[in-house]
């Protein structure tokens, strides 16, 4: 007999995109992590360097931890301990502006620019690893990106 809508539990967890999500965030930063490692990252801190070599403004003017932040969809109190570690590593470097001092800008340093090169390795293996075709992955990259979206237009991120 088959299944009608009244049937569908719309509670049953294997329903849930939010828990398919999260169980999938979990499986994928796995695959990261291994690779990530020899690099010294964790994938937070992958995410701040992809950011940052993504807006390295050859003008030469720095990103502020603002727009780091704005740009990883996070509040900058939430990156700052990551920008920390990064300059620890010796990948980065955080110095207050002097045109406003409650600005802190964040450079890459020599290091942290290499480290580019090497990471290039990442995208490719995690699509091995994940053994999904390209198209598909771009594909749910495109739906997450608008889902994303609505949910920032929807106020999920507001204060």
């Amino acid at each position: 007999m088959p299944t009608t809508t009244q049937d569908v539990d719309p509670l049953a967890l294997e329903r849930q995109v939010c828990f398919a999500l999260a169980v999938t965030n979990r499986a994928v930063l796995a695959v990261y992590r291994p690779l990530l490692e020899p690099l010294g990252l964790t994938h937070p801190q992958y995410l701040v360097m992809l950011a940052l070599w993504d807006n390295a403004n050859a003008d030469g003017v720095p990103l502020s931890v603002k727009q780091v932040a704005a740009l990883l969809q996070l509040e900058p109190a939430t990156i700052s301990p990551m920008l920390k570690r990064l300059e620890a590593l010796g990948l980065i470097t955080r110095t207050r502006s002097s045109a406003d001092e409650r600005t802190t800008h964040v450079e890459l340093t020599a290091e942290g620019r290499a480290l580019r090169r090497r990471a290039l390795d990442i995208p490719p293996a995690v699509v091995a690893r994940l053994g999904v075709d390209l198209a598909e992955l771009e594909h749910l990259h495109k739906v997450l990106t608008r889902i994303n979206a609505a949910a920032v237009a929807a106020g999920a991120l507001d204060a």
